[in-house]
C-alpha cells in the first residue's frame, strides 16, 4: 500500500521512524509529512496568521513548520502527487485515550485526513518511559496485513492504543469505548526568578475509570485497544426535549 505517515511528536521522533521502517520492510510505500518539531496537545489547530514552510528532508520525507492538521492539509494539497491508500498518525509518544483524544494532535491529524476523504488511523503507545515502539509497529503491520484498514468507514477513524510490553506479552485485541480520566493536581503553581507566580498545566498521573469496556481497561490488561471514533457532536437524543421547549417558547412569544 501507499501510506502517508504523520504525528504530533515531530518528524525526528522515534515512533514515526520505527513505524516507517517496519512498514517499508514489509513492502509498503511510505511518505512522511510531519511537524518539524513537537506539537503535542495542539489538538485540531491550523495555522492562519503566519506562513508555513515545507522542508524536504529526504526522499518522501517532508517536515512542516506547523501543526499536525497543517501537515495533512499540505500533504493533500501540495506534497502528494498521487493518492494514498491510508493515513496513519503515530506512533504517538504516550497513550491517546479518554478525553485526551480531544487535545491530541495525533488524533486530530487522523481526523483531518478523514475530513479530506482518506481512511485514517491514529496509533499510540501507552507509555512515556522505556518505550517499546517496535511492539506497536509490529502489530500495526500485522493488522494491516489482515485488512484492518478495509473496515474503516466514511466519517470514521480507528483510534488504536498499544500496551507498552514485549510482542509476546500482548494478549490480543479488544474493541473498546472511549474511557474517562480525571487529573489530579492539574495546575502547578510556581514562582519565577523574580518572585512572580507562574503556572504549569499538567499534573500527576490521571485517575482512570475502570468501569465498562474502555480503552484504558483493555490496555491495562495488555490488550490492544481499537476504538472507532467519529466527530459527530450532535446529541440527537436531546432534540425532542429542546423541540418541546422551542414550541412553548414560540407560543408564549406570540
Amino acid at each position: 500500500m501507499r501510506i502517508l505517515l504523520t504525528n504530533d511528536d515531530g518528524i525526528d521522533a522515534n515512533g514515526i521512524n520505527i513505524l516507517a521502517q517496519e512498514l517499508e520492510s514489509n513492502g509498503h510505500e511510505i511518505i512522511i509529512v510531519a511537524p518539524d518539531k513537537e506539537q503535542s496537545a495542539s489538538s485540531h489547530s491550523i495555522t492562519l496568521h503566519q506562513p508555513l514552510r515545507i522542508l524536504h528532508r529526504s526522499e518522501n520525507r517532508f517536515a512542516v513548520t506547523g501543526s499536525p492538521a497543517d501537515c495533512i492539509i499540505l500533504a493533500e494539497k501540495v506534497v502528494l502527487k498521487k493518492p494514498v491508500d491510508l493515513v496513519i498518525s503515530g506512533i504517538n509518544n504516550g497513550r491517546n485515550m479518554g478525553e485526551d483524544i480531544l487535545y491530541s494532535g495525533t488524533v486530530a491529524a487522523a481526523l483531518e485526513a478523514m475530513f479530506l476523504g482518506f481512511k485514517a488511523i491514529s496509533l499510540s503507545l501507552a507509555s512515556y518511559i522505556d518505550q517499546k515502539f517496535e511492539t506497536a509497529a509490529y502489530f500495526m503491520n500485522k493488522m494491516l496485513d489482515n485488512g484492518l484498514h478495509k473496515l474503516i468507514a466514511k466519517n470514521e477513524v480507528f483510534n488504536i492504543n498499544i500496551p507498552n510490553v514485549d510482542i509476546s506479552e500482548v494478549k490480543g485485541i479488544k474493541i473498546t469505548q472511549v474511557g474517562h480520566r480525571k487529573y489530579q493536581d492539574f495546575v502547578k503553581e510556581q514562582t519565577d526568578p523574580r518572585g512572580r507566580k507562574i503556572y504549569w498545566i499538567g499534573g500527576a498521573k490521571p485517575l482512570w475509570s475502570k468501569e465498562g469496556n474502555t480503552d484504558f481497561k483493555a490496555v491495562s490488561q495488555n490488550y490492544i485497544s481499537i476504538t472507532p471514533i467519529s466527530p459527530d457532536f450532535s446529541k440527537k437524543e436531546s432534540f425532542e426535549k429542546i423541540k418541546n421547549w422551542v414550541n412553548e417558547f414560540s407560543h408564549e412569544g406570540r
